[in-house]
């Protein structure tokens, strides 16, 4: 299986949202609206004319920057409502360092960058969508932990693999049980 890796470390690029959805700084509220509305976000990315991404409009923009102020959404331009500056996030970065920097800056979106272009957002909801199967692996190895140390802690009863006496208490050494007798044995032995 070339190629074949086990990251243990989830990444933006795993979860983000792609491809993304934008509208023009010079396109309607109303057209952004639409696009919103036909793709079924909650967001859209504002480009300028050469596709460099500079800004979000949220449902929270169209509620607050333009249907709270009776403005026509028809004549309101994005750029005029976006959230800017947009805050980006590189696809290589891990699902919890995007976490903190959603927290610090008090946002549920990040616009995802790979070598200077556009290739996803990332939401709260996205990140939400992997919690439950990361609480299980959590739980899993907690579990995995607990058992071996259980293992350490309590003695193994059995034959020993030396001298063939029944032992309540086998030691295990390079791979053999030993008695507690033969495990003295040896440990003298190899003084």
């Amino acid at each position: 299986m070339a190629g074949f890796e086990i990251r243990s470390r989830i990444l933006v690029k795993d979860v983000m949202t792609s491809p993304v959805i934008t509208v023009n700084e010079d396109a309607t509220v109303e057209e952004a609206a639409r696009l919103m509305r036909d793709h079924g976000i909650g967001c859209i990315i504002v480009i300028t004319r050469d596709g460099k991404p500079i800004g979000i409009i949220t449902e929270k923009d169209l509620v607050i920057r333009v249907v709270a102020e009776g403005r026509q959404p028809s004549k309101v331009k994005a750029g005029e409502v976006m959230t800017t500056p947009l805050i980006t996030i590189d696809a290589e970065k891990t699902i919890s360092e995007a976490a903190r920097e959603m927290n610090r800056r008090n946002i549920r979106r990040l616009a995802v960058m790979y070598k200077g272009q556009l290739v996803g957002i990332l939401s709260s909801k996205d990140i939400l969508s992997v919690t439950p199967e990361l609480i299980e692996i959590i739980q899993e190895k907690a579990k995995i932990s607990a058992s071996e140390e259980a293992e350490e802690n309590f003695p193994m009863a059995g034959y020993c693999d030396n001298c063939g006496a029944w032992s309540d208490n086998l030691k295990e050494v390079d791979g053999t049980y030993l008695c507690e007798d033969c495990f003295i044995d040896r440990e003298k032995s190899e003084y």
